[in-house]
């Protein structure tokens, strides 16, 4: 079975750790080898619910006696047994859509007429005849709750009527201002002590910071700090099983940054779980929410280059000074619309710091009151954001350091009204590891190699993809890109796909020896398909787990 494959190069050349500007494509003689690997996610849904109205719900009106009265409606337990009934059940088929089966029962076999309404204006009428199960299928146009209305009648003006208040499955994103829920070191949303090993630590979201009842998943930007021995940390749902899955991985001593979005639980909280025997501290700033309220839709990018310090592009050429802001243009750049923007997705790396320090990313106009990478002197570092958009169509970015140092901002999404990708949580899935699993034995990625995983083969409803990348065993400096394949799954199933482009972007950035993480939003070509580049002289694993994904049907 053909899912993801990984090939090997040859010779290349990498300009620099924080991006690859204008990079040497590597040379081969031979064709990309495909390996049978299953890395086709399953998209389990993480809260999809069912819905139903039972036919003792139905509602029983009686025809009109004449012009001037009308017969009141007969109580449930009235209803008589040659009376026909409809129960109602359904689900979610897409971001959009639902499915109800009508369950008539028509004890005479008259024909009745049923209509639905389907609470968005939109109507749907069939013919039933006896007792029969009638299937029906809607898409709405917004993201919302809705009560579908489902009516039998006669040719007499005789009705049965029930309904079921249903809701989509997609969310919509809402942007939130920076906000710290969680911080350990000195007690904000949790007690002041260090997170036990193997031991969870619970973040209130809803109700927290303004932000609403009925979230479905949350954006956090998740720091350890202060670790005593090396491990991860787990982000789910409160009251949901607890995930496999990684967030955050770090070392002793190290302070890691990484941007969840993360299902919220029923309770309203979310759990970060301390896979480590050591203590660490944690922190979590919240930058946005998603509901199944019409808001932002997510619209992905082919990855681009918004801002580089080094060269003076997006941004005045030279180090930030320390405790130095600028202002990036966000509305109109790199194909995003001049107007209508909410928020954007970037990945903003740090390289050549002269001191340890911290970066924020932010709206313009306000004030930098968390912090999106956190850095030590001379260390070259990517961290996910997603932020939302000043009124000017600006970002602002500060940095927190004492020293200066570069800033590189690459753009690969946004929000807005208009945009189509609902958010679908699934429960996390490891759909890569390099180090050997069940699905893979085909050992670390070569220098200046890729791996491809067809996420959306098949499936051009999907727009993007939530993952969690990792590289561990790193054998030289060099840096992540993931990027958009030209190719179809055909293409490497016949062997004649061409060479993808190297990208121009990075998503992650190592030294040797060390365990990176860093969420990406990743888009596929026209076949679906995401690239995940190894721009480096030496091997690396790669790890690669999806946590959910954009829906526009």
């Amino acid at each position: 079975m053909l899912s993801a494959a990984v090939i090997a190069a040859g010779v290349g050349l990498i300009p620099g750790l924080a991006h690859a500007a204008d990079p040497v494509q590597p040379t081969k003689s031979s064709k990309p080898d495909a390996h049978g690997v299953d890395s086709t996610p399953d998209l389990t849904e993480v809260g999809q619910q069912k819905f139903s109205s039972p036919a003792e719900r139905t509602v029983q009106f009686a025809p009109k006696a004449d012009a001037k009265s009308t017969a009141a409606p007969q109580a449930q337990d009235a209803v008589a047994a040659a009376d026909p009934t409809v129960g109602l059940s359904g689900w979610g088929t897409s971001a959009r859509g639902v499915h109800i089966d009508a369950t008539v029962t028509n004890p005479d076999s008259t024909l009745l007429s049923l209509s639905v309404e389907w609470g968005d204006g939109s109507t749907d009428q069939f013919n039933v005849y006896g007792n029969e199960t009638v299937p029906l299928q809607h898409s709405y146009k917004d993201i919302g709750y809705y009560t579908a209305k489902v009516t039998l009648s006669d040719n007499s003006g005789a009705r049965a009527v029930n309904t079921m208040d249903l809701w989509t499955l997609g969310s919509d994103f809402t942007p939130h201002t920076p906000t710290r829920l969680l911080d350990t070191r000195d007690g904000t949303g949790a007690p002041r002590a260090k997170v036990a090993g193997f031991g969870t630590v619970k973040v209130k979201i809803e109700g927290n910071a303004k932000i609403p009842a009925g979230v479905t998943a949350v954006v956090l930007n998740v720091t350890v700090t202060n670790a005593t021995s090396s491990g991860h940390i787990t982000a789910y749902g409160s009251g949901d099983d607890r995930p496999t899955s990684s967030n955050v991985n770090y070392n002793a001593g190290q302070t890691v940054p990484n941007l969840v979005i993360v299902p919220v639980g029923e309770d309203g909280y979310v759990d970060l779980y301390n896979r480590s025997g050591g203590t660490v501290d944690l922190i979590a700033d919240v930058t946005g929410y998603f509901t199944h309220t019409t808001s932002s839709g997510y619209t992905p990018l082919a990855p681009s280059r918004l801002v580089d310090t080094r060269s003076g592009l997006g941004a005045q050429k030279g180090q930030v000074p320390g405790a130095g802001t600028f202002n990036v243009q966000i509305a109109g750049r790199n194909n995003v619309p001049a107007s209508g923007v909410t928020a954007v997705a970037l990945n903003v790396t740090i390289t050549e710091p002269k001191s340890d320090g911290h970066l924020s990313v932010f709206p313009s106009g306000q004030q930098a009151t968390t912090s999106n990478l956190n850095f030590s002197a001379g260390q070259t570092i990517a961290n996910a954001v997603i932020v939302p958009v000043g009124q000017d169509g600006k970002i602002s970015v500060r940095n927190g350091a004492w020293g200066a140092t570069d800033v590189i901002v690459d753009v690969v999404g946004f929000y807005s009204p208009a945009g189509e990708g609902a958010y679908r949580p699934v429960q996390p899935e490891r759909l890569l590891d390099t180090r050997g699993d069940d699905n893979w034995d085909s050992g670390p990625l070569d220098d200046f190699g890729y791996a491809y995983i067809p996420l959306g083969h098949n499936r051009s409803h999907e727009t993007s993809w939530v993952l969690n990348t990792t590289v561990t065993d790193t054998k030289a400096n060099g840096f992540l890109g993931v990027v958009p394949d030209p190719n179809t799954v055909y293409a490497y199933e016949n062997d004649f796909a061409s060479w993808p482009p190297a990208p121009t972007s990075s998503t992650l950035n190592w030294t040797p020896g060390k365990t990176v993480p860093n969420l990406v939003q990743a888009t596929g070509g026209p076949d679906g398909i995401v690239d995940f580049f190894n721009q480096s002289y030496g091997t690396t694993h790669l790890i690669v787990d999806i946590f959910g994904y954009y829906d526009k049907s």
